[in-house]
């Protein structure tokens, strides 16, 4: 996995690239999550254009990222959800959590 974060004026946008599946990945991204958080920023977007795969290891990074959030009042939302990845997330009822937009610009916009 590889992610970078870019920052608008309240909202911190994670892009993250190829598998999502846990291992180092999940240290680099709870860190970042606190990171973000500790620099204020509570509205985060998860665009996942470039994630062709997730596992349940990796769902569970999200579900962390989401609960870290939560816990300060912050927000966590994802972008760009591949078909694939949109019906594991309807399988595991994970749809039901996680906000989704079809692109990044609606997921910051929804923050307005």
């Amino acid at each position: 996995m590889k992610l970078s974060v870019r920052k608008t004026d309240s909202v911190a946008i994670l892009d993250v690239s190829w598998k999502l599946m846990g291992g180092p990945d999940a240290d680099v991204f709870r860190e970042t999550i606190k990171n973000l958080i500790d620099e204020g920023y509570k509205k985060v977007v998860v665009n996942m254009s470039q994630v062709p795969f997730i596992n349940s290891t990796g769902l569970g990074i999200l579900i962390s990222a989401y609960t870290t959030l939560r816990k300060v009042d912050g927000v966590l939302k994802l972008a760009s959800v591949t078909e694939r990845i949109d019906s594991l997330l309807m399988i595991t009822k994970l749809g039901t959590i996680f906000e989704t937009y079809s692109t990044e610009e609606k997921a910051v916009e929804s923050f307005k």
